[in-house]
């Protein structure tokens, strides 16, 4: 399909962008997922991760999960996968996240959820991931092969998730064209001040001292961030530089909009996330003070 000459700029993309993203990642801190996954037989919190993740890929190796999630430690990968799926099938796998993001999305936006906001938020969403294209975007394709929920509130989740993996995919695709690993990666977005904080991305990503270490002075040698951790100047420019090339890249959903609609998108999503957050979706003692709760790490 064609786009149409429309005056949303991949500037805005990200701004766009971040009023909606928490209610797809709200998934990964939802005790639901939890109960549900555990059901299956799969316990582990990171082992529910990569389940509920990579299962619309299906029965997926360790490779494909660290090629595709970039910055975890393929050594903490290997722990975990293939052997989620000797616990539950993949389409067990989704079956039971669809529920568990029923059940969040309803304890969260509270009567939101069963609203003309959510089922208005679902549809432009669902007309923006409607132009996505998969070529180079694993993780968006296999999730755009999954069958359209019925419920509102399910399809507003599932469109949004699509948006998420299709610029989630472009991520990856500047970080290996600027040059940047996965734990580098991690590095350059705790060193921000406004993502996760280090000792939560470390732990959670499986990178040891050492491997952490070794991406710091990589970094600080190439004049990226200094001796405090912190972005440099250059640095700062650097990171800028890769977020503008993942805006392009995944502007194409939010152009086919227009403006209107998308300033439309950003400001009803935007309520329902406002909701969200409020209700408590996301863990304190994660995120770095004034983090915008969206952010993106892969």
């Amino acid at each position: 399909m064609a786009l149409a000459c429309v005056p949303v700029e991949p500037s805005d993309v990200a701004r766009l962008y971040r009023r909606i993203e928490p209610l797809h990642s709200m998934i990964y801190f939802a005790p639901e997922v939890g109960e549900e996954l555990s059901e299956l037989g799969i316990d582990h919190p990171r082992a529910q991760y990569f389940a509920q993740r990579s299962a619309a890929m299906g029965p997926v190796g360790p490779g494909v999960v660290a090629a595709t999630y970039f910055n975890f430690n393929p050594a903490l990968v290997v722990r975990f996968v293939p052997m989620i799926w000797l616990s539950a099938s993949p389409e067990a796998v989704l079956n039971a996240r669809l529920r568990a993001a029923d059940r969040a999305l309803r304890r969260l936006l509270g009567d939101a959820a069963t609203s003309r906001e959510c089922e208005r938020a679902g549809v432009l969403a669902r007309r923006a991931a409607s132009v996505c294209g998969p070529e180079g975007r694993p993780l968006y394709a296999a999730h755009a092969d999954l069958p359209w929920p019925d419920e509102p509130h399910l399809a507003l989740w599932h469109a949004v998730t699509l948006l998420r993996e299709y610029r989630g995919d472009a991520h990856l695709a500047a970080l290996l064209a600027a040059g940047v690993s996965g734990v580098e990666a991690l590095v350059l977005h705790t060193a921000t001040g406004r993502g996760f904080l280090p000792e939560v991305a470390q732990a959670t990503r499986g990178w040891s001292a050492e491997q952490w270490g070794d991406a710091v002075v990589g970094l600080r040698s190439r004049g990226l961030v200094d001796d405090a951790l912190s972005l440099t100047d250059d640095g700062a420019a650097f990171r800028d530089a890769i977020e503008a090339a993942t805006d392009r890249m995944s502007a194409a959903p939010w152009q086919h909009l227009g403006d209107e609609a998308a300033a439309e998108l950003a400001e009803v999503g935007g309520g329902l996330t406002k909701r969200l957050l409020e209700a408590g979706a996301f863990p304190s003692g994660v995120f770095a003070a004034g983090a915008d709760r969206a952010p993106t790490v892969s």
